[in-house]
């Protein structure tokens, strides 16, 4: 491999027992195991061996708001809280990074400013926060809002909301703490910054009860791709989550993207943009075919059109044919380029609403490929090369099996063609991704 060869990321995004929405129904996987922490304790330490960047746990802050019997039918995935979670994995693994969904829309700034930073230090530098704005009507409801803050509001909102977090982060110097015994002083007392941002939302005084974080910031991740969305990731992500079903699509949004960054004097390689991508592994092609068949038949008719619904913002399909063509409706308050990416792919393809659910459940839009390692990482690499991605966001469609065959199979194949590294090279999470440590705003 060239000393300067460019090399691919890789995030592990482990959900439940996989991300196929038949999963939990495959006869080689135990559901109860999306409780148990062996189980994800036995997934960290497999990403790990795979020398991926990090791993990423999802949330979501409510219940869908449909018919129990629907729910039941596995609808609902099971959701431990992800910061307790990477708390405990943290302990049991060396040097992967550690990356979990928190909202700005229903977690005081001064929350998550604080338990990311006790998480960092805890990790020794490992931790990265997934901004999401939530999106549905079912979590509004559980905080006291009769509907969610509109789309525009939660991202404007959630831009104030970094540069307060920001700002907490930065309120102890990085030498601030002494502790000098023979003088008497614990800390320097210039190295401590108390924020006092006061707006019409928020009035926070800071600092936080603990030194600045590692990496001085955790490694900020954000997934919105709407235009909203888009121009908060440019502002302030450092990594992006994004689907994307072609290579023209996906180099249409990583060019677009990444020339948003100069407005704000960012450079191009100060965001890693990382599409989602489900890998269905086979020896052969055809046994990767079986495996696919396999799961696509395990999906229940009721339930993939209630992801539909979901996603979609709650509108009723049942009334609508399931061999016939996907209905016309408007973008609603909720995943806005979730929505757009699933009906461009309806029309694209000229789907029926059965095609539809058939494609979006295995990975809920998210790109789906499929074959032996090698042609795998064929794919992978295609987008890589050809300006689509700095990385990938891998969804394992079963768990532990498809995380399994994707470190064993995939994973030596990228290796051996110099697009992936075979040890780590730092120990935080922004050596991994090969991010800078921000300076501390005050100093």
């Amino acid at each position: 491999m060239a000393a300067d060869q460019r090399q691919l990321h890789l995030g592990a995004f482990l959900q439940g027992v996989g991300h196929h929405l038949a999963a939990w129904r495959h006869p080689d996987v135990d559901p109860r195991n999306a409780l148990r922490f062996d189980h994800f304790k036995q997934l960290a330490r497999t990403a790990e061996r795979g020398k991926f960047d990090a791993i990423f746990f999802a949330d979501s802050l409510g219940v869908p708001e449909a018919p129990p019997a629907l729910l039941a039918r596995g609808l609902l995935p099971s959701y431990l809280e992800p910061l307790t979670k990477l708390a405990v994995v943290a302990g049991v693994t060396e040097r992967i990074g550690l990356i979990s969904t928190v909202s700005t829309t229903y977690l005081p700034p001064f929350h998550l400013a604080r338990k990311f930073a006790s998480l960092d230090v805890l990790s020794g530098g490992r931790t990265g926060w997934n901004l999401v704005t939530s999106g549905t009507e079912w979590e509004a409801h559980n905080f006291n809002l009769e509907t969610q803050v509109p789309h525009a509001e939660r991202y404007s909102y959630a831009r104030e909301y970094v540069d307060i977090v920001k700002g907490l982060w930065d309120g102890w110097g990085d030498d601030a703490l002494r502790f000098d015994k023979e003088a008497g002083v614990v800390f320097d007392p210039d190295k401590l910054h108390v924020l006092n941002h006061q707006s019409e939302r928020f009035r926070v005084r800071g600092p936080l009860v603990s030194e600045r974080p590692p990496q001085g910031y955790p490694v900020i991740v954000q997934a919105g791709s709407s235009a909203d969305g888009q121009a908060l990731a440019a502002a302030t992500a450092e990594v992006v989550f994004t689907a994307q079903q072609t290579l023209e699509d996906a180099r249409g949004f990583y060019s677009g993207l990444k020339a948003q960054l100069a407005q704000h004097g960012r450079a191009e390689d100060s965001l890693k943009i990382m599409p989602g991508v489900l890998p269905i592994i086979g020896r052969t092609e055809q046994e990767a075919k079986d495996k696919y068949e396999q799961l696509q038949s395990l999906i229940d008719p009721v339930l993939g059109v209630g992801l539909l619904n979901a996603f979609l913002g709650n509108i009723d399909l049942s009334k609508y044919p399931l061999d016939g063509p996907v209905p016309d409706f408007p973008l609603t308050e909720g995943w806005q380029s979730r929505q757009k990416l699933f009906v461009d792919l309806a029309r694209r393809e000229n789907l029926t609403l059965r095609q539809l659910y058939q494609r979006v459940s295995g990975a809920r839009g998210h790109r789906i490929v499929l074959g032996t390692a090698e042609t795998v990482a064929d794919q992978l690499e295609d987008w890589f090369v050809n300006g689509a991605a700095d990385g990938f966001n891998i969804l394992p469609p079963t768990l532990p099996q498809g995380l399994n065959d994707f470190v064993e199979l995939v994973v030596p194949v990228l290796q051996g063609r110099g697009l992936f590294r075979t040890e780590y090279r730092g120990h935080t999470l922004r050596e991994h991704l090969g991010l800078a440590r921000p300076r501390n705003q005050f100093e």
